[in-house]
Order: structure tokens, then C-alpha cells, then sequence
């Protein structure tokens, strides 16, 4: 039996890749957006479980996807990880204010992602 299915969001196909890899070895399935109009365009239509979310990306950052996301009626109840290089107090305040269920700092290891992903869910 697969595992939930989860939407990772970054604008680096590098961070895309290694926040995938982890996740699909252990038996998740994956779909990717490239940013935050794709990630809810993606929400939408997929329904992911959980999205993992970065922060900083360009048009539209992580925290306005996660609170659009955690406002729409039809979303709100996916699981939210950002996913962030932004590791201060203030930054983890802010997230969680906009209705992110965890938060993760980059670097990570894929353990740390497993096992925030299997908190969430």
C-alpha cells in the first residue's frame, strides 16, 4: 500500500530534488510545483495530504501560500511543512501564525523531513 500523496514546493530544482528523494524512498508520492501560484494550482487539483513548502520564492512566498491555502474552505485541512532557509524565532512565529502545521530548516536531513511529514499526517 502507497503512502499519502505530497506536493514539495521550491523554486531550486536542486532543494526540489533533495526534498523529493527522501520522501518517495519512503513511499510517498511525490508531485513538485516550481512556485506558489503552481503549488495552489496543484492543491487544488491533486489534493495532496501535505505540502512541503519553501519559503522564498519569487511572485509568491511560502507563508501568503500556506495562509491562502489554510483559508480556502476546499484546502484548508492539508498539512502544511515549510520547508526554509529563514531559521529565525521571528520566522518560525510567522509561519506557524499563517496556519503551517510544521516547520523545518534548511540544511535537513531526510530523516528530519520523514519524520516531520509522518507528525503532520
Amino acid at each position: 500500500m502507497s503512502k499519502a500523496k505530497l506536493l514539495v514546493v521550491d523554486d531550486s530544482p536542486t532543494h526540489l530534488k533533495l526534498a523529493s528523494e527522501p520522501l518517495i524512498a519512503n513511499g510517498y508520492e511525490v508531485i513538485t510545483a516550481a512556485d506558489g501560484h503552481e503549488a495552489i494550482e496543484k492543491a487544488r487539483s491533486e489534493k495532496p495530504a501535505a505540502i512541503v513548502l519553501d519559503v522564498v520564492m519569487p511572485k509568491m512566498n511560502g507563508f501568503q501560500v500556506c495562509r491562502q491555502i489554510k483559508t480556502s474552505p476546499d484546502l484548508k485541512d492539508i498539512r502544511i511543512i515549510l520547508l526554509t532557509s529563514k531559521s529565525q524565532d521571528s520566522d518560525k512565529f510567522w509561519g506557524k501564525k499563517q496556519g503551517a502545521d510544521a516547520y523545518v530548516t534548511k540544511p535537513f536531513t531526510g530523516e528530519e523531513l520523514v519524520k516531520a511529514v509522518a507528525e503532520v499526517l
